[in-house]
């Protein structure tokens, strides 16, 4: 039987807003929502969430989810990637002779992604053979109308005249972090979930990203 760990990273240490992942949103602390979805989509053989924090680790039991190892201080800090307490919690579990055969990693902050995201995401991972993926969303501003600015001078993100009519444009889709699958075999150290190969659409308004104490308002 194919093994699947959704992975919810919440370390305490959150820079922007304090205490980010578990502060009141929509009724429930930030991370329950994601939780309370994972354990809704009934694909994972565990989920976790993987913190430096006892009271966060508190938290998302009550929740319903497994909280067993607490984060190194590596794995906690402000610069530390997603896939370094990823790869430390992998070899938690081994030490306890578990394994899984592939991880989701769903991020707190895209509280709005929910259990039918989940399912559709992980049924085209299976569908398209196990390659990496990420979830996206169609941009409502085109990158053909953006530009980087330097020394007062503007300069063409791609390489398509500007008279092209909007219609004629080719979509765009922003990786919004909201679902990450990536077989565990094939994770290490310079793994970037961004450069996932295919993309799992999600409406607009599941992609919610929490950055800031506005954001909590939405």
């Amino acid at each position: 039987m194919t093994k699947v760990l959704a992975y919810i990273p919440a370390r305490s240490g959150s820079q922007g807003v304090p205490h980010k992942n578990i502060k009141d949103f929509r009724g429930l602390p930030l991370m329950a929502h994601t939780i309370l979805a994972a354990k809704k989509a009934q694909i994972f053989s565990e989920i976790l969430v993987s913190t430096d924090s006892p009271e966060y680790a508190k938290i998302a039991k009550s929740y319903g989810a497994n909280a067993p190892f607490l984060r190194s201080k590596e794995a906690s800090s402000h610069t530390a990637p997603t896939i370094s307490g990823l790869l430390e919690t992998l070899q938690n579990y081994k030490d306890l002779k578990m394994s899984f055969d592939h991880v989701m990693v769903l991020q707190p902050t895209s509280p709005l992604r929910d259990a039918q995201d989940i399912k559709g995401a992980y049924a085209l991972f299976e569908q398209e053979g196990y390659l990496p993926l990420a979830s996206v969303h169609l941009v409502r501003e085109h990158p053909l109308f953006m530009r980087t600015l330097h020394n007062h001078r503007l300069k063409s993100l791609l390489n398509i005249p500007s008279s092209v009519r909007r219609q004629d444009l080719p979509a765009y889709y922003k990786i919004n972090g909201a679902i990450y699958i990536h077989p565990c075999a094939t994770l290490n150290q310079d793994t970037s979930f961004n450069d996932a190969p295919v993309g799992y659409e999600i409406a607009l308004d599941h992609a919610l990203d929490i950055d800031c104490l506005k954001d909590f308002d939405a």
